[in-house]
């Protein structure tokens, strides 16, 4: 049997198209943990990731405001994630980590305790968060991804933090 030009350009196209169907129904997730809780956050959402730096307080600011970073001449409002979901404040360590992000056309950087790994997901391995799941928090969840012997909760950054608050952030520190 022989194979022709014809017969690998058609295998070529085939290829690309599951590729390509592929990444639609694919996704890449940052995953980071909060409180010995991993989340994840789409990978496109995500600028950078830094290193905990010195933090500039700025005054009248809501406490899950840190303060202020300068990231290569761009000051950005740092946004304490453990704060901001009502946990209990932590001394940053060796792995805590700023996760530098656009919200709401505006640069913002979250701490966070660490930040795990890049995975690459299934749209099918995410779920709705269940009924069950109450209180405050459960709007920023968009779901609940399977992994083999854990569960990532994913995160909805927008309305973690939205326009609005970004822009009432920035109005309070001068930005």
């Amino acid at each position: 049997m022989s194979v022709t030009t014809e017969d690998l350009k058609t295998e070529e196209r085939s290829s690309h198209e599951s590729q390509r169907r592929e990444g639609l129904n694919s996704m890449q997730l940052v995953s980071f943990q909060l409180a010995k809780e991993e989340y994840g956050i789409e990978i496109t959402r995500v600028q950078e990731i830094i290193l905990m730096g010195e933090i500039t307080r700025v005054p009248q600011t809501p406490p899950y405001i840190k303060g202020l970073i300068n990231l290569r001449n761009t000051v950005i409002p740092i946004v304490d994630l453990r704060l901001r979901f009502g946990l209990q404040e932590q001394d940053s360590t060796d792995e805590t980590r700023i996760m530098v992000m656009n919200v709401g056309g505006k640069t913002v950087g979250i701490i966070v305790d660490a930040v795990s790994e890049v995975l690459r997901i299934s749209k099918d391995q995410i779920s709705s968060p269940p009924p069950t799941v109450a209180g405050l928090g459960r709007e920023y969840l968009t779901g609940l991804v399977k992994l083999d012997k854990r569960l990532l909760i994913l995160l909805d950054i927008d309305k973690i933090l939205g326009k609005a608050e970004v822009e009432q952030i920035e109005a309070r520190i001068g930005g």
